[in-house]
């Protein structure tokens, strides 16, 4: 399967060293972290530019997918630079993760390596994240003493659940794709070499959704992993899902879009 990136032109999102370039394929987007040598740390500044970004991607229409990645083969990304964790890392590093969940679009992490600290939780901002054999990830904030964000904490509970989050969080262990793809940090594992085509295959597919009803279920699915069923904003959701669900059955995109299919379907004479 071809690269649907291949000839679109990379750009920095800012002028410094290392800053993650972006490419732009039509309605597709891949965004990669650029500093191999230095397991694809951010920096401060890379933050800024991260969180301008999703910002703007929240209302520009244009997109339909955004693909995150890594340059190299070894990680995906270490997180935040551990030099400044102790001067510059704030609020801005939260804010940025949490516009990166909120995009109406879909999200797919392509793990090229291993992924460490605050940037598994970049992964888990993504709605797919795929890996592939020979993978590590930890989170090593109780090592340093540093008591991870609260929206963190929130995204391991409600992806992974308490065991798998405590277990992390708790004792700083390392653990591998096996378990990775068991406890549903990855979505997919593939080998290496297919970590493409697999990718590919998931923009084929989200090419073909309507991108309005995925952005409504987008928001209806957090929504309800962050409010639960049983609460006053749980019932809530769960009555706007009943009306978005009424709405899109009368909508003219769903008979255009079955009519097309029954179309495809018709036997050939």
């Amino acid at each position: 399967m071809p690269d649907r990136f291949a000839g679109a032109a990379a750009e920095p999102l800012a002028p410094h060293a290392g800053a993650p370039l972006l490419q732009r394929a039509g309605e597709l987007l891949r965004l990669t972290l650029n500093r191999p040598a230095e397991h694809n740390r951010l920096d401060p500044a890379d933050v800024d530019g991260l969180l301008a970004l999703f910002e703007r991607l929240a209302g520009d229409g244009s997109t339909r997918a955004l693909v995150i990645t890594g340059a190299g083969d070894r990680t995906f990304s270490s997180g935040y630079t551990l030099n400044a964790i102790g001067d510059d890392l704030d609020a801005r590093f939260e804010r940025m993760l949490d516009a990166l969940e909120a995009l109406p679009f879909p999200t797919v992490a392509a793990l090229n390596g291993s992924v460490y600290g605050g940037a598994t939780d970049l992964a888990l901002c993504c709605d797919i994240r795929i890996g592939s054999p020979g993978l590590k990830m930890f989170v090593p904030a109780a090592m340093f003493g540093l008591h991870f964000y609260a929206s963190g904490l929130r995204r391991y509970v409600t992806r992974l659940g308490l065991a798998a989050t405590s277990k992390l969080m708790l004792t700083a262990m390392t653990i591998e794709s096996d378990e990775m793809l068991r406890i549903g940090f990855l979505s997919d594992m593939v080998p290496r070499e297919a970590l493409g085509a697999r990718v590919d295959a998931y923009l084929e597919h989200i090419a073909r959704s309507a991108p309005a009803v995925v952005a409504q279920m987008k928001r209806h699915l957090h929504a309800l992993a962050h409010a639960g069923l049983e609460s006053d904003a749980g019932r809530a959701t769960m009555a706007s899902i009943a009306a978005a669900y009424r709405a899109s059955l009368g909508s003219d995109e769903l008979r255009q879009r079955l009519a097309r299919t029954g179309e495809k379907r018709q036997p050939s004479e």
